[in-house]
C-alpha cells in the first residue's frame, strides 16, 4: 500500500472518530472490525487496492446506524444497509477517496448483513470481521459461535482466527 493510500485511511479513521464522538461503543467496534479485517485480508494475501477498499469499509461500515437510530428509532441491519451508503460516500470523499473504490465501498456497507451471494474477497472477509467482533460484544453463546463458524466463515484466515478466538 502506498503513502498515500495509507494517509487516506488514517484521514478516514480519524473522521469515523469524530463521526462518533461521545460513542466509545461504537468507536471501539469499528476500529475492532477494522483490525480482524486488516488482520485477515492480509493473510489471504489481497491486492493493495483491495485490502485498502477492505479497510475502508471496515471502518465505515456501520455509518448508517446512526442515520437508522435517529430516523427510525432501530439500528436493524436492514435500516443500516438501506441508510448507510450515503453516508459512507460522504465520509469517504471528505477524506479523499473518488470513484470506483467508493463505489465499492458503498456496495460493502450497503449488503454488510447481508450473508447470501457474497460477491468477493473484500464483502466475505468484512461479513466475517463483523462476526469475530459481534459474536464477543453480543456475549453469544458456543453454540451461536459454532453456528456462525460453520455458516459465516470461508476464508482460511478467519476461520482460524475464529477457532484461536472462540477455542472452537
Amino acid at each position: 500500500m502506498t503513502g498515500i493510500e495509507m494517509e487516506r485511511l488514517h484521514i478516514l479513521k480519524g473522521n469515523m472518530v469524530k463521526y462518533y464522538a461521545k460513542d466509545p461503543a461504537r468507536i471501539h467496534h469499528f476500529l475492532k472490525v477494522h483490525s480482524f479485517a486488516k488482520w485477515i485480508g492480509e493473510e489471504e494475501k489481497l491486492d493493495a487496492g483491495t485490502l485498502e477498499i477492505l479497510e475502508a469499509a471496515a471502518f465505515v461500515h456501520d455509518i448508517g446506524i446512526k442515520i437508522a437510530e435517529e430516523k427510525y428509532g432501530s439500528d436493524a441491519g436492514p435500516l443500516q444497509e438501506k441508510e448507510g451508503p450515503a453516508a459512507a460516500r460522504e465520509m469517504l470523499e471528505k477524506s479523499g477517496y473518488a470513484g470506483e473504490p467508493v463505489d465499492r465501498v458503498c456496495f460493502l456497507v450497503g449488503h454488510h448483513h447481508t450473508y447470501t451471494d457474497i460477491d468477493g474477497a473484500d464483502y466475505q472477509i468484512l461479513v466475517e470481521a463483523d462476526f469475530l467482533v459481534n459474536l464477543y460484544e453480543g456475549k453469544e453463546s458456543r453454540e451461536a459461535v459454532e453456528r456462525a463458524y460453520r455458516q459465516i466463515f470461508r476464508t482460511e484466515a478467519g476461520k482460524l482466527m475464529c477457532r484461536e478466538v472462540y477455542g472452537l
